[in-house]
């Protein structure tokens, strides 16, 4: 059981608010993110820095542990070893972790009680009515890989409807400059698209680099 990362600070999340995960995708090769995780929040960005538990699948004794190591900001990931036959948290968790701080959850695993998280961000595998065992083991504050992805302890967590990304907090600001100027970009495409014009040089102009005009 290892520290928690001290989280982002209000401003720092604020400064993530109208950033979409596409952005900081693209930024990030297209080759950075986690997959294979659905989200169950109807409403609610998720912002925050990772506190990460590693738990026996279908088992959350560690869950319990690090819930008293959260503090406001940070985001509980837990790696249950994708496990799907155990739900690892449900509502009283989600209340519990809200209580302290917590503003989401990454979990590679299944959850339960999933209409307590209408309005709280949660990703995770499915949803199942069976709760967990606790009896151990686990760890807090490792590396965990969920969906293709390590996320260390630390790490700057983003979801929004079209999925996850995290990155080290030492990349927030080259990755903030970065997704600012691809908003631009991509809004000069959205006025060439409403101008009407017949030559949509943001797509045709790599239509004739490739031969296909």
């Amino acid at each position: 059981m290892n520290p928690s990362i001290k989280p982002l600070t209000q401003d720092e999340r604020l400064s993530f608010y109208d950033v979409v995960t596409p952005h900081l995708s693209d930024n990030m090769s297209r080759n950075i993110g986690i997959s294979g995780l659905r989200r169950f929040n109807k409403t609610g960005k998720l912002i925050g820095t990772a506190l990460t538990v590693k738990v026996r699948g279908g088992d959350n004794l560690l869950v319990y542990k690090a819930m008293t190591m959260l503090e406001k900001g940070h985001v509980l990931v837990i790696d249950a070893q994708g496990d799907t036959n155990n739900a690892i948290i449900g509502e009283l968790i989600k209340l519990d972790c809200v209580r302290r701080g917590c503003v989401g959850f990454v979990v590679n695993g299944a959850i339960r009680d999933v209409a307590s998280f209408a309005d709280t961000p949660l990703y995770a595998k499915c949803v199942i009515h069976k709760g967990p065992f606790k009896t151990g083991p686990g760890e807090i504050n490792v590396p965990v890989s969920i969906g293709g992805q390590v996320i260390n302890p630390g790490d700057i967590i983003i979801g929004d409807e079209d999925g996850l990304v995290s990155f080290s907090y030492e990349y927030k600001d080259e990755l903030l400059t970065l997704a600012a100027r691809h908003a631009e970009k991509e809004n000069a495409i959205k006025e060439m698209i409403a101008s009407g014009a017949e030559d949509q040089t943001w797509y045709t102009a790599l239509l004739r680099e490739k031969g296909y005009l």
